[in-house]
């Protein structure tokens, strides 16, 4: 049962990285990114489940943290056009 959901997963990374490549828009092409990473995170756990290694779950968290950060930082990104603050994002010049 587990090795089918494993291939499950596969088949949805596979479906989320052809839509990555052939996304109409950047926006929908950062979903399936984060699609894909979403599904990395389901597999790392199932395949630490089969294997009887628990600390896989630690990895696939840390993974998940990481992927969350990432696609916050690429959104952001793609709608300032920078990561850090500018002169007009409420910082006072001096006189």
């Amino acid at each position: 049962m587990f090795s089918f959901a494993m291939l499950a997963v596969l088949v949805s990374m596979i479906m989320a990285l052809t839509r990555a490549l052939m996304g109409p828009s950047v926006y929908d092409r950062i979903l399936a990114v984060n699609t894909f990473g979403t599904a990395s995170i389901l597999f790392i756990a199932v395949l630490g489940f089969l294997t009887d290694r628990p600390e896989f779950l630690d990895i696939a968290l840390v993974y998940a943290l990481i992927n969350f950060i990432g696609t916050i930082a690429v959104l952001k990104f793609f709608k300032y056009g920078s990561l850090g603050y500018s002169d007009k994002d409420g910082e006072e010049e001096e006189a």
